[in-house]
């Protein structure tokens, strides 16, 4: 793996499983933004906190790097209505107040977290 991708690896993992800690800091407020049409909003957010934990970790293993990838990219798609209810609603739950631009704003940004989790799945080096 280049010095690059390792260090952006590094960051994402960090990232990761900095973000799922806070589903367990900030249930209630990641609990708000779910949409009404999903059940079991508080067990959705500890899930998801989870598997972005287990995510940034799996990275940093060259073993389950590909899988761990793979499982953020397939989890921040999952997370994404969340993000559009959010948006759409102008939801404002404590602790993730922001501009109703900055609502908008975000969704473009999960597209890139999307695209660096799917750049981990890469394979190194040339292709034969």
């Amino acid at each position: 793996m280049s010095m690059i991708k390792r260090l952006f690896c590094g960051l994402l993992a960090t990232a990761m499983c900095l973000a799922g800690a806070t589903h367990f800091t900030m249930t209630a407020t990641y609990a708000a933004i779910v949409p009404d049409y999903l059940p079991m909003h508080t067990e959705i957010v500890y899930v998801s906190g989870v598997l972005e934990i287990l995510g940034g970790l799996g990275l940093l293993v060259p073993a389950t790097r590909r899988l761990a990838a793979w499982g953020l990219v397939a989890l921040l798609i999952a997370v994404l209505p969340a993000n559009i209810n959010q948006a759409m609603h102008n939801l404002q739950p404590p602790g993730l107040e922001m501009s109703p631009t900055m609502l908008w704003v975000r969704l473009p940004l999960q597209l890139v977290l999307i695209a660096w989790a799917w750049w981990m799945t890469r394979p190194d080096g040339p292709r034969a």
